[in-house]
């Protein structure tokens, strides 16, 4: 990886967001941005994106995925952040690997910087670009591992709507032509506008 690249947001793929401190020896409480946080077992060296776009190593020495309120989080424990004053510096940072370091995926599955800028198409309307996805989390923030994530589409009239991706509605998606097929129910255009 080169300094240039640090620069390039697209060449690196956010696991977690650091959100504060979780304990008092260092540990730091992170919003996932992966559906494999198993994988943290087997990875020890990161990155880490600071607010200014800078990119610092960092090393992994231990996980744990807690239950309860913070259930669909992760809790990292970073080499060398051994104080909640430590964690506290590095509160709004984002665990980061280089994009060729990315998870293998399943014949039926996307990874989300796949989908952005894709045009989503219900039978042969087009609804517009989608511009982000979001997941469905509980009143604390945690993420609902059950519910669809929802598609943050830009309609070619300016409108954002929220579309839910569940596979029973997905017809088909094709990225190197970043396009998705889909079949809508009935009114649920009608509820976002």
């Amino acid at each position: 990886m080169t300094e240039q690249d640090a620069n390039h947001p697209e060449t690196w793929v956010t696991l977690a967001h650091l959100l504060r401190p979780q304990g008092r020896k260092g540990e730091l409480l992170a919003d996932l941005h992966t559906d494999f946080p198993e994988r943290f077992a087997d990875r020890r060296s990161v990155s880490l994106r600071k607010p200014n776009g800078s990119i610092q190593p960092a090393t992994i020495e231990s996980h744990w995925l807690p239950v309860g309120k913070n259930a669909g989080r992760v809790v990292l424990k970073l080499q060398g952040i051994d104080s909640i004053n430590d964690a506290e510096l590095l509160a709004g940072f984002d665990v980061v690997i280089p994009v060729e370091q990315r998870a293998e995926l399943e014949d039926d599955e996307q990874y989300i910087t796949d989908l952005l800028d894709c045009t989503l198409v219900d039978k042969e309307h087009t609804i517009g670009l989608v511009e982000d996805v979001h997941f469905p989390t509980n009143t604390a923030g945690a993420r609902l591992s059950e519910a669809a994530p929802l598609l943050v589409v830009r309609s070619p009239n300016g409108d954002e709507l929220l579309i839910p991706f569940a596979k029973a509605w997905i017809e088909s998606i094709d990225l190197p032509a970043k396009r998705i097929q889909m079949h809508l129910p009935d009114g649920l255009l009608e509820i976002n506008g």
